[in-house]
Protein backbone atom coordinates (compact mmCIF):
# COMPACT_ATOMS: atom_id res chain seq x y z
CA UNK A 1 0.00 0.00 0.00
CA UNK A 2 1.61 3.55 -0.51
CA UNK A 3 2.65 5.24 2.25
CA UNK A 4 3.66 8.86 2.97
CA UNK A 5 6.60 9.51 5.09
CA UNK A 6 6.96 12.86 6.63
CA UNK A 7 10.09 13.22 8.48
CA UNK A 8 11.06 15.36 10.16
CA UNK A 9 7.38 17.10 10.79
CA UNK A 10 8.17 20.89 11.22
CA UNK A 11 6.49 23.44 13.10
CA UNK A 12 6.36 21.87 16.67
CA UNK A 13 8.57 21.59 19.42
CA UNK A 14 11.41 18.47 18.90
CA UNK A 15 12.12 15.50 16.16
CA UNK A 16 9.21 13.43 15.18
CA UNK A 17 8.41 11.30 11.83
CA UNK A 18 4.85 10.25 10.97
CA UNK A 19 4.34 7.60 8.32
CA UNK A 20 0.91 6.93 6.73
CA UNK A 21 -0.42 4.30 4.66
CA UNK A 22 -2.86 6.02 2.32
CA UNK A 23 -5.60 4.29 -0.09
CA UNK A 24 -8.19 5.50 -1.78
CA UNK A 25 -7.85 9.22 -0.72
CA UNK A 26 -7.67 7.82 2.97
CA UNK A 27 -5.43 7.23 5.80
CA UNK A 28 -5.83 3.35 6.74
CA UNK A 29 -3.14 3.40 8.84
CA UNK A 30 -0.63 6.02 11.13
CA UNK A 31 2.99 5.46 12.70
CA UNK A 32 4.04 7.81 15.00
CA UNK A 33 7.78 8.49 15.74
CA UNK A 34 10.07 10.33 18.19
CA UNK A 35 13.45 10.07 16.82
CA UNK A 36 16.25 11.86 18.94
CA UNK A 37 16.82 10.05 22.68
CA UNK A 38 16.52 12.83 25.67
CA UNK A 39 18.22 10.51 28.48
CA UNK A 40 17.48 13.02 31.23
CA UNK A 41 16.29 10.08 33.62
CA UNK A 42 19.40 8.79 33.29
CA UNK A 43 21.33 12.04 34.35
CA UNK A 44 19.60 12.97 37.65
CA UNK A 45 20.29 9.33 38.67
CA UNK A 46 23.14 9.84 41.74
CA UNK A 47 22.38 13.90 42.71
CA UNK A 48 20.94 16.39 44.98
CA UNK A 49 16.98 15.70 44.86
CA UNK A 50 16.82 19.53 44.57
CA UNK A 51 18.65 19.23 41.23
CA UNK A 52 15.40 17.72 39.75
CA UNK A 53 13.62 21.29 39.65
CA UNK A 54 16.44 22.72 37.60
CA UNK A 55 17.51 19.70 35.53
CA UNK A 56 14.11 18.43 34.30
CA UNK A 57 13.04 22.24 33.17
CA UNK A 58 16.02 21.50 30.66
CA UNK A 59 13.52 18.71 29.19
CA UNK A 60 11.65 21.48 27.09
CA UNK A 61 12.47 25.17 26.83
CA UNK A 62 8.85 26.28 25.94
CA UNK A 63 7.08 24.83 28.51
CA UNK A 64 9.68 24.73 31.20
CA UNK A 65 7.87 25.99 34.13
CA UNK A 66 5.41 22.82 33.99
CA UNK A 67 8.24 20.40 34.77
CA UNK A 68 9.70 23.14 37.42
CA UNK A 69 6.22 22.62 38.86
CA UNK A 70 6.13 18.34 38.71
CA UNK A 71 9.67 18.25 40.24
CA UNK A 72 8.55 20.51 43.04
CA UNK A 73 5.36 18.69 43.46
CA UNK A 74 7.35 15.01 43.52
CA UNK A 75 9.60 16.90 45.91
CA UNK A 76 7.07 17.99 48.20
CA UNK A 77 5.07 14.69 48.35
CA UNK A 78 8.38 12.92 49.24
CA UNK A 79 9.59 15.99 52.19
CA UNK A 80 6.07 15.90 53.43
CA UNK A 81 5.72 19.51 52.79
CA UNK A 82 3.22 22.33 52.00
CA UNK A 83 3.98 25.40 50.12
CA UNK A 84 2.90 28.91 51.82
CA UNK A 85 -0.61 29.90 50.16
CA UNK A 86 1.43 32.56 48.71
CA UNK A 87 3.54 30.41 47.44
CA UNK A 88 1.12 28.89 46.01
CA UNK A 89 -0.61 31.77 43.80
CA UNK A 90 2.96 32.90 42.78
CA UNK A 91 3.36 29.13 40.93
CA UNK A 92 0.23 29.59 39.24
CA UNK A 93 0.68 33.14 37.96
CA UNK A 94 4.26 32.18 36.71
CA UNK A 95 3.25 28.55 35.28
CA UNK A 96 -0.19 30.34 34.13
CA UNK A 97 1.90 33.05 32.15
CA UNK A 98 4.00 30.21 30.16
CA UNK A 99 0.83 28.79 29.37
CA UNK A 100 -0.26 31.98 27.73
CA UNK A 101 2.35 32.39 25.78
CA UNK A 102 2.56 28.71 24.58
CA UNK A 103 -0.70 28.93 23.47
CA UNK A 104 -0.58 31.80 21.67
CA UNK A 105 2.30 30.94 19.69
CA UNK A 106 0.80 27.65 19.14
CA UNK A 107 -2.35 28.96 17.21
CA UNK A 108 -0.29 31.63 15.23
CA UNK A 109 3.15 30.14 14.40
CA UNK A 110 2.31 26.23 14.34
CA UNK A 111 -1.40 25.93 13.55
CA UNK A 112 -2.48 29.10 11.35
CA UNK A 113 0.29 28.18 8.71
CA UNK A 114 -1.71 24.97 7.88
CA UNK A 115 -5.60 26.35 7.49
CA UNK A 116 -4.24 30.41 6.10
CA UNK A 117 -1.94 30.85 3.20
CA UNK A 118 0.81 33.12 4.00
CA UNK A 119 3.70 35.77 2.50
CA UNK A 120 4.96 34.49 -0.62
CA UNK A 121 8.21 34.63 1.14
CA UNK A 122 10.59 32.85 3.87
CA UNK A 123 9.39 30.95 6.42
CA UNK A 124 5.66 31.00 5.29
CA UNK A 125 7.56 29.56 2.03
CA UNK A 126 7.83 26.76 0.88
CA UNK A 127 4.54 25.14 1.20
CA UNK A 128 1.86 23.05 0.70
CA UNK A 129 -0.43 24.63 -2.27
CA UNK A 130 -3.78 22.88 -1.71
CA UNK A 131 -6.72 23.23 0.44
CA UNK A 132 -6.57 27.12 1.88
CA UNK A 133 -10.15 28.37 1.78
CA UNK A 134 -10.18 31.99 3.23
CA UNK A 135 -10.19 35.14 1.00
CA UNK A 136 -6.65 37.08 0.57
CA UNK A 137 -8.07 39.58 2.78
CA UNK A 138 -9.28 37.95 5.84
CA UNK A 139 -6.10 35.98 5.06
CA UNK A 140 -3.86 39.26 5.07
CA UNK A 141 -5.87 40.14 8.48
CA UNK A 142 -4.85 37.00 10.32
CA UNK A 143 -1.29 37.09 9.54
CA UNK A 144 -1.25 41.14 10.73
CA UNK A 145 -2.49 39.39 14.06
CA UNK A 146 0.55 36.52 13.54
CA UNK A 147 2.99 39.55 13.55
CA UNK A 148 1.22 40.83 16.59
CA UNK A 149 1.34 37.70 18.99
CA UNK A 150 5.34 37.62 18.49
CA UNK A 151 5.32 40.63 21.06
CA UNK A 152 2.60 39.33 22.64
CA UNK A 153 4.18 35.96 23.36
CA UNK A 154 6.98 38.06 24.10
CA UNK A 155 4.94 39.60 26.43
CA UNK A 156 3.36 37.01 28.48
CA UNK A 157 7.04 35.32 28.86
CA UNK A 158 7.69 38.80 30.29
CA UNK A 159 5.14 37.83 32.65
CA UNK A 160 7.63 34.80 33.51
CA UNK A 161 10.41 36.70 34.46
CA UNK A 162 8.42 38.95 37.05
CA UNK A 163 8.25 36.20 39.58
CA UNK A 164 10.14 33.60 37.73
CA UNK A 165 14.01 35.51 37.16
CA UNK A 166 14.17 34.14 33.85
CA UNK A 167 12.57 32.21 30.64
CA UNK A 168 13.05 29.65 29.24
CA UNK A 169 14.23 27.56 32.44
CA UNK A 170 12.80 29.88 35.66
CA UNK A 171 14.30 29.76 39.04
CA UNK A 172 11.07 31.04 40.18
CA UNK A 173 9.34 27.82 41.32
CA UNK A 174 11.10 25.08 43.43
CA UNK A 175 10.33 22.85 46.11
CA UNK A 176 8.56 24.56 48.89
CA UNK A 177 7.04 27.69 47.56
CA UNK A 178 8.56 30.54 45.34
CA UNK A 179 11.52 32.54 45.80
CA UNK A 180 10.31 36.01 44.93
CA UNK A 181 8.02 37.95 47.29
CA UNK A 182 5.17 40.27 45.72
CA UNK A 183 4.94 43.70 46.29
CA UNK A 184 2.48 46.43 45.21
CA UNK A 185 4.91 47.31 42.09
CA UNK A 186 5.60 43.84 40.81
CA UNK A 187 2.05 42.64 40.81
CA UNK A 188 1.01 45.78 39.37
CA UNK A 189 3.66 45.68 36.41
CA UNK A 190 2.30 41.94 36.03
CA UNK A 191 -1.43 43.07 36.02
CA UNK A 192 -0.34 45.71 32.85
CA UNK A 193 0.90 42.88 30.93
CA UNK A 194 -1.77 40.83 31.61
CA UNK A 195 -4.19 42.93 30.39
CA UNK A 196 -2.17 43.98 27.01
CA UNK A 197 -2.44 39.73 26.41
CA UNK A 198 -5.57 39.49 27.69
CA UNK A 199 -6.98 42.17 25.11
CA UNK A 200 -5.33 40.29 22.57
CA UNK A 201 -6.91 37.10 23.30
CA UNK A 202 -10.07 38.37 23.78
CA UNK A 203 -10.16 40.32 20.52
CA UNK A 204 -8.30 39.19 18.48
CA UNK A 205 -6.88 35.31 18.73
CA UNK A 206 -10.39 34.69 19.56
CA UNK A 207 -12.04 36.31 16.20
CA UNK A 208 -9.15 34.53 14.15
CA UNK A 209 -10.12 31.35 16.11
CA UNK A 210 -13.84 32.00 14.73
CA UNK A 211 -12.73 32.62 11.14
CA UNK A 212 -10.61 29.41 10.55
CA UNK A 213 -13.60 27.12 12.46
CA UNK A 214 -16.13 28.23 10.25
CA UNK A 215 -14.05 27.80 7.25
CA UNK A 216 -13.03 24.49 7.92
CA UNK A 217 -15.77 23.41 9.63
CA UNK A 218 -15.70 19.78 8.51
CA UNK A 219 -12.40 19.08 10.51
CA UNK A 220 -15.10 18.90 13.10
CA UNK A 221 -15.41 15.38 12.50
CA UNK A 222 -11.67 15.02 11.27
CA UNK A 223 -8.97 13.64 13.58
CA UNK A 224 -11.43 12.28 16.56
CA UNK A 225 -9.43 9.72 17.66
CA UNK A 226 -9.74 6.57 20.39
CA UNK A 227 -12.42 9.20 22.52
CA UNK A 228 -10.54 8.41 25.69
CA UNK A 229 -9.39 11.61 27.98
CA UNK A 230 -7.18 12.41 31.09
CA UNK A 231 -6.03 15.56 32.83
CA UNK A 232 -3.90 14.77 36.09
CA UNK A 233 -5.37 19.01 37.43
CA UNK A 234 -4.43 22.30 36.54
CA UNK A 235 -3.44 25.17 38.89
CA UNK A 236 -3.97 24.10 42.50
CA UNK A 237 -5.99 25.98 44.47
CA UNK A 238 -4.38 27.73 47.55
CA UNK A 239 -7.35 27.22 50.38
CA UNK A 240 -8.86 23.73 49.14
CA UNK A 241 -6.52 20.56 49.70
CA UNK A 242 -6.04 18.81 46.83
CA UNK A 243 -8.64 20.80 44.30
CA UNK A 244 -7.57 22.08 40.99
CA UNK A 245 -9.07 25.27 39.09
CA UNK A 246 -8.93 22.90 36.46
CA UNK A 247 -10.28 19.25 37.92
CA UNK A 248 -8.36 15.92 37.37
CA UNK A 249 -10.50 13.05 35.85
CA UNK A 250 -10.77 10.66 33.11
CA UNK A 251 -13.17 9.53 29.76
CA UNK A 252 -13.09 6.24 28.88
CA UNK A 253 -15.81 5.96 25.78
CA UNK A 254 -18.53 8.07 27.27
CA UNK A 255 -18.11 7.13 31.15
CA UNK A 256 -16.01 9.52 33.31
CA UNK A 257 -14.35 8.49 36.80
CA UNK A 258 -12.02 9.62 39.15
CA UNK A 259 -7.89 9.83 38.02
CA UNK A 260 -6.09 6.79 39.99
CA UNK A 261 -2.68 7.41 39.28
CA UNK A 262 -1.84 3.54 40.51
CA UNK A 263 -3.52 2.87 37.02
CA UNK A 264 -0.71 4.43 35.26
CA UNK A 265 1.74 1.95 33.20
CA UNK A 266 4.26 2.25 30.19
CA UNK A 267 4.58 -0.35 27.30
CA UNK A 268 8.08 -0.56 25.34
CA UNK A 269 7.01 -3.28 22.77
CA UNK A 270 7.45 -0.57 19.85
CA UNK A 271 9.80 1.71 21.71
CA UNK A 272 13.83 1.40 21.50
CA UNK A 273 13.98 0.17 25.22
CA UNK A 274 14.72 -3.06 26.25
CA UNK A 275 11.73 -5.49 26.39
CA UNK A 276 9.96 -5.53 29.66
CA UNK A 277 6.49 -6.22 30.56
CA UNK A 278 4.18 -2.94 31.14
CA UNK A 279 5.84 -0.99 34.37
CA UNK A 280 4.13 1.48 36.66
CA UNK A 281 6.54 4.42 36.66
CA UNK A 282 7.74 3.98 40.12
CA UNK A 283 9.04 0.51 38.70
CA UNK A 284 9.61 1.89 35.17
CA UNK A 285 13.35 1.52 33.38
CA UNK A 286 15.21 3.58 31.15
CA UNK A 287 17.41 1.10 29.02
CA UNK A 288 17.91 2.03 25.44
CA UNK A 289 18.10 -0.80 23.33
CA UNK A 290 18.67 0.44 19.75
CA UNK A 291 19.18 -2.92 17.63
CA UNK A 292 14.93 -3.90 18.63
CA UNK A 293 13.15 -5.10 15.63
CA UNK A 294 9.92 -4.03 16.38
CA UNK A 295 10.58 -1.00 17.51
CA UNK A 296 10.13 2.48 15.95
CA UNK A 297 9.90 5.50 18.15
CA UNK A 298 12.11 6.50 21.60
CA UNK A 299 8.76 7.69 23.18
CA UNK A 300 6.84 4.80 24.88
CA UNK A 301 3.88 3.91 25.16
CA UNK A 302 1.96 5.11 28.36
CA UNK A 303 -1.34 3.79 29.25
CA UNK A 304 -4.16 4.41 31.43
CA UNK A 305 -5.59 0.75 32.27
CA UNK A 306 -4.31 -0.28 29.34
CA UNK A 307 -6.68 2.53 27.60
CA UNK A 308 -4.61 4.50 25.05
CA UNK A 309 -6.01 8.21 26.31
CA UNK A 310 -4.98 11.68 25.10
CA UNK A 311 -4.52 14.44 27.18
CA UNK A 312 -4.39 18.40 26.60
CA UNK A 313 -6.39 21.25 27.01
CA UNK A 314 -9.70 19.82 25.39
CA UNK A 315 -9.24 17.02 28.33
CA UNK A 316 -9.29 19.27 30.63
CA UNK A 317 -11.81 21.87 29.70
CA UNK A 318 -14.17 19.29 28.59
CA UNK A 319 -13.28 17.60 32.10
CA UNK A 320 -13.95 21.04 34.37
CA UNK A 321 -17.27 21.44 31.93
CA UNK A 322 -15.38 24.63 30.41
CA UNK A 323 -16.05 22.67 26.91
CA UNK A 324 -18.91 20.92 25.38
CA UNK A 325 -18.01 19.92 22.09
CA UNK A 326 -16.23 16.95 20.10
CA UNK A 327 -12.73 15.73 20.16
CA UNK A 328 -11.86 16.45 16.71
CA UNK A 329 -8.96 18.44 15.03
CA UNK A 330 -11.15 21.51 15.11
CA UNK A 331 -12.58 21.11 19.06
CA UNK A 332 -8.41 20.87 20.15
CA UNK A 333 -7.89 23.98 18.24
CA UNK A 334 -10.66 25.69 19.68
CA UNK A 335 -9.82 24.38 23.14
CA UNK A 336 -6.82 25.48 23.63
CA UNK A 337 -7.64 28.96 22.45
CA UNK A 338 -10.48 29.24 24.66
CA UNK A 339 -8.66 27.65 27.81
CA UNK A 340 -5.93 31.04 26.98
CA UNK A 341 -8.77 33.36 27.46
CA UNK A 342 -9.88 31.45 30.68
CA UNK A 343 -6.43 31.34 32.10
CA UNK A 344 -5.55 35.10 31.50
CA UNK A 345 -9.51 35.80 33.40
CA UNK A 346 -8.11 33.70 36.26
CA UNK A 347 -5.05 35.07 36.57
CA UNK A 348 -6.22 38.15 37.56
CA UNK A 349 -8.32 37.16 40.28
CA UNK A 350 -4.93 35.86 41.45
CA UNK A 351 -3.00 38.73 41.85
CA UNK A 352 -6.14 40.23 44.01
CA UNK A 353 -5.46 37.04 45.81
CA UNK A 354 -1.66 37.55 46.84
CA UNK A 355 -1.24 38.93 50.29
CA UNK A 356 1.47 41.25 50.26
CA UNK A 357 4.34 40.73 52.98
CA UNK A 358 3.57 37.04 53.41
CA UNK A 359 5.68 34.79 53.05
CA UNK A 360 6.16 33.07 49.58
CA UNK A 361 8.14 29.52 51.11
CA UNK A 362 8.28 26.52 53.97
CA UNK A 363 12.19 25.67 54.38
CA UNK A 364 12.49 22.13 55.01
CA UNK A 365 14.94 19.28 55.96
CA UNK A 366 16.08 16.64 53.03
CA UNK A 367 15.41 12.82 54.50
CA UNK A 368 17.53 10.04 53.78
CA UNK A 369 14.71 7.75 51.80
CA UNK A 370 11.68 8.73 50.39
CA UNK A 371 9.39 8.78 47.65
CA UNK A 372 7.04 10.84 45.66
CA UNK A 373 5.03 11.47 42.83
CA UNK A 374 4.50 15.24 40.97
CA UNK A 375 1.61 15.51 39.01
CA UNK A 376 0.15 18.28 36.99
CA UNK A 377 -1.26 19.53 34.08
CA UNK A 378 1.60 20.88 31.51
CA UNK A 379 0.72 22.99 28.22
CA UNK A 380 0.00 19.79 26.34
CA UNK A 381 -1.47 17.69 28.89
CA UNK A 382 -0.93 15.57 31.92
CA UNK A 383 3.14 15.56 33.40
CA UNK A 384 3.91 13.04 35.60
CA UNK A 385 7.78 13.10 37.92
CA UNK A 386 8.12 9.63 39.73
CA UNK A 387 11.24 10.16 42.05
CA UNK A 388 13.15 7.60 44.81
CA UNK A 389 15.63 8.84 47.41
CA UNK A 390 17.91 6.43 48.99
CA UNK A 391 20.70 7.88 51.10
CA UNK A 392 19.60 11.65 50.26
CA UNK A 393 20.48 11.25 46.40
CA UNK A 394 18.20 10.25 43.62
CA UNK A 395 18.62 6.69 42.74
CA UNK A 396 14.83 6.40 40.43
CA UNK A 397 13.18 8.95 38.46
CA UNK A 398 10.44 8.33 36.02
CA UNK A 399 9.44 10.96 33.80
CA UNK A 400 5.73 10.75 31.52
CA UNK A 401 5.30 13.66 29.07
CA UNK A 402 2.43 14.67 27.76
CA UNK A 403 3.33 13.88 24.32
CA UNK A 404 4.42 10.70 25.47
CA UNK A 405 0.62 10.38 26.01
CA UNK A 406 -0.21 11.68 22.87
CA UNK A 407 2.20 10.61 20.32
CA UNK A 408 2.74 7.10 21.82
CA UNK A 409 3.62 4.24 19.82
CA UNK A 410 1.62 0.66 19.49
CA UNK A 411 1.45 -0.78 23.18
CA UNK A 412 2.35 -4.42 23.87
CA UNK A 413 -1.39 -5.66 22.50
CA UNK A 414 -0.83 -3.32 19.35
CA UNK A 415 -3.10 -0.68 20.38
CA UNK A 416 -2.35 3.13 18.27
CA UNK A 417 -1.34 5.96 20.75
CA UNK A 418 -3.55 9.20 20.05
CA UNK A 419 -2.06 10.51 17.38
CA UNK A 420 -1.89 7.59 15.49
CA UNK A 421 -5.51 6.54 16.07
CA UNK A 422 -6.58 10.54 15.06
CA UNK A 423 -5.01 10.45 12.06
CA UNK A 424 -6.77 7.00 11.08
CA UNK A 425 -9.93 8.14 8.33
CA UNK A 426 -8.40 11.40 7.73
CA UNK A 427 -8.69 12.37 4.18
CA UNK A 428 -6.23 13.00 1.79
CA UNK A 429 -6.57 15.07 -1.23
CA UNK A 430 -3.18 15.46 -2.79
CA UNK A 431 -0.97 12.53 -2.07
CA UNK A 432 2.07 14.42 -2.40
CA UNK A 433 0.79 17.02 -0.44
CA UNK A 434 -0.87 15.48 2.62
CA UNK A 435 -1.61 19.18 4.31
CA UNK A 436 -4.27 17.15 6.23
CA UNK A 437 -1.93 14.74 8.44
CA UNK A 438 -0.15 18.30 9.66
CA UNK A 439 -3.24 19.25 10.37
CA UNK A 440 -4.35 16.93 12.89
CA UNK A 441 -1.30 16.12 14.07
CA UNK A 442 -0.25 19.69 15.25
CA UNK A 443 -3.75 19.64 16.65
CA UNK A 444 -2.02 18.26 19.68
CA UNK A 445 0.65 20.87 20.25
CA UNK A 446 3.22 18.30 20.01
CA UNK A 447 6.40 18.37 21.50
CA UNK A 448 9.03 15.92 21.27
CA UNK A 449 11.70 18.15 22.19
CA UNK A 450 15.13 16.72 23.31
CA UNK A 451 18.00 19.57 23.92
CA UNK A 452 20.02 17.09 25.48
CA UNK A 453 23.42 15.12 24.09
CA UNK A 454 24.81 11.80 26.17
CA UNK A 455 28.13 12.77 27.12
CA UNK A 456 30.95 10.69 28.95
CA UNK A 457 33.33 12.11 31.74
CA UNK A 458 35.69 13.19 29.29
CA UNK A 459 33.76 15.18 27.80
CA UNK A 460 33.09 13.06 24.34
CA UNK A 461 29.76 12.84 22.87
CA UNK A 462 28.30 9.39 22.76
CA UNK A 463 26.48 9.06 19.25
CA UNK A 464 23.60 6.07 19.29
CA UNK A 465 22.45 5.46 16.37
CA UNK A 466 18.85 4.43 14.87
CA UNK A 467 18.90 1.57 12.65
Amino acid sequence: MPTKIISPITRLNGFWRIDVNIENGQVIDAYSSGIFFRGIEKILQGRDPRDAVYLTERICGICSTAHSMAASLALEDAFKIKPPRNGIIIRNLIFGADLLQNHIRHFYFLTIPDFVRGPDRPPFTPRYEVDYRLSKAESEKIYENYLESIHISRTAHDMVTIFGGKIPHNHGILAGGATVTPTGDNIRMFLSMLSRVRNFIENKMMADLEKVATAYEDYYKIGIGHGNLMAFGMFPHPDKKDAFYFKPGVIIGSKQEKLDANSITEHVKYSWYKNSPPLEPQKGETQPDTNKKEAYSWVKAPRYKGHSVESGPLARLILSGYYDGGYSTMDRIAARVIEAKIVAQMMEEWCGDVEIGKPVFTPYDIPQDAEGIGMVEAMRGGLGHWMRLRAGRITHYQIITPSAWNCSPRDDRGIRGPVEEALVGTPIEDFDQPIEVGRVARSFDPCLACAIHMIDMKGRENYIEIL
